[in-house]
């Protein structure tokens, strides 16, 4: 699941309740659809392989409802458990985007980090119109980077796959680029 090296996220704009977002892959096919559902406490995206919401292939689930460091969990919709989840660095992420990836059991297995503290004081301070680009490091290797597209009205994350662990699933670097789009998107927008 999730094989090719490059997809792109892609936020569904004029949604009054609740978001969703189209995954694209790199011939321009829908290789998912994410919703996150309207007033809920604690954020709930299912994330499906069709617009048709008949095969669901992960959740992602805040376990708690207000936490500036949230943790969510990215659950496997056949056995109902946790196969990984991210949290968010809270005071670390006012100055610079930081998320920790988690394995099943909570230890830490990679990082995710906006490119620079300068870039990110920039857009946070004078213009939210420079687009992000997040590093993932699992141990030494960069994994992953997840680059936005310039566009001041819809939110597009470009994810691309570099030295992904073969025994890591890539769902999680999927959640992670779904994630950045819908909560680090609403700070942009």
């Amino acid at each position: 699941m999730f094989d090719d090296r490059e997809y792109l996220i892609h936020r569904k704009v004029f949604r009054f309740f609740g978001g969703a977002f189209h995954l694209y892959d790199a011939q321009g096919r829908m290789a998912a659809y994410c919703e996150m559902k309207a007033f809920k406490l604690k954020e709930d995206l299912r994330v499906y392989g069709d617009e048709s919401r008949s095969d669901e292939l992960f959740a992602i689930r805040a376990r708690s409802i207000l936490d500036f460091g949230a943790t969510y969990d990215v659950i496997d919709p056949v056995t109902s458990q946790p196969f990984g989840a991210l949290r968010r660095r809270g005071f670390k992420s006012m100055i610079r985007d930081e998320w920790l990836m988690l394995g099943e059991d909570d230890r830490e297995i990679g990082v995710i980090q906006e490119d620079s503290q300068l870039m990110a004081l920039v857009r946070r301070f004078l213009s939210n119109l420079i687009p992000q680009t997040y590093h993932c490091r699992v141990g030494e290797a960069q994994a992953l980077t997840l680059k936005q597209n310039f566009n001041p009205f819809v939110m597009k994350i470009r994810l691309i796959f570099e030295q992904w662990p073969d025994d890591l699933d890539r769902r999680l670097a999927v959640a992670a680029g779904i994630l950045l789009c819908a909560i680090e998107g609403r700070q942009t927008s």
